[in-house]
């Protein structure tokens, strides 16, 4: 299941410690002796660890990542942030693309269905605390999490709505020919052998069914 269940039971701090997070100089492997160095020595502050492991900003042993390096860009942190997000809580945004976007109560209610009901009400409401300070800090601007608006038509994709076309009798009466138009340099031609025949209503009853169903 690409849902974490990782959360803060403090998230007062989370703005402070991503901002502390990205002026500091990489550690070797982010242990909670790093952690303390930075300020935060608390029993609760050792939720970041495992937070920052489901953003994917850490490798299970607590080794930075590519990410984690990319998230030390002063510019592109808040992208990088809403694309570990996204990867986090991939279950809820298969639900709704702007899950971003959900309300507390909605969350709780998202993530009780999608854990099958097996945690607490107090873990649940932090998990959508925890969820809602997140998006606040990232953009989703750029990772598929507007994602989710549809993207223009490429040229060559559009299609062209074509007039109806008239049905002209050829001279021997036993064709109809469909006359050339031009599409953006395509020309086509249609033409329909007719059964020889008599009577005028068989010629009109064929060129009614074929306005009718061919064009």
């Amino acid at each position: 299941m690409a849902l974490t269940t990782a959360y803060l039971v403090a998230t007062g701090k989370l703005e402070k410690f991503l901002a502390d997070l990205r002026m500091a100089k990489a550690p070797e492997r982010f242990t909670t002796r790093f952690l303390e160095d930075l300020g935060y020595k608390s029993t609760n502050d050792r939720l970041f660890i495992g937070l920052l492991k489901a953003l994917g900003l850490l490798d299970d042993s607590g080794i930075p990542t590519q990410r984690y390096f990319e998230f030390l860009d002063d510019e592109r942190w808040p992208f990088v942030l809403a694309e570990g997000i996204e990867e986090a809580y991939e279950d809820l945004f298969r639900l709704n693309r702007e899950a971003y976007k959900m309300t507390k109560p909605q969350l709780i209610g998202k993530f009780k269905s999608l854990t099958e009901g097996k945690k607490s009400e107090t873990v649940l409401d932090n998990m959508a605390r925890t969820f809602k300070e997140l998006v606040k800090l990232a953009d989703f601007s750029e990772a598929g999490a507007e994602p989710f608006s549809k993207s223009p038509a490429r040229e060559e994709d559009q299609v062209e709505t074509i007039p109806p076309l008239e049905l002209e009798p050829s001279s021997d009466g036993r064709q109809a020919i469909l006359p050339m138009r031009p599409i953006e340099g395509l020309t086509y031609r249609i033409e329909v052998v007719l059964p020889v025949a008599r009577e005028k209503a068989v010629y009109d009853a064929i060129f009614r069914s074929l306005r009718e169903h061919l064009l």
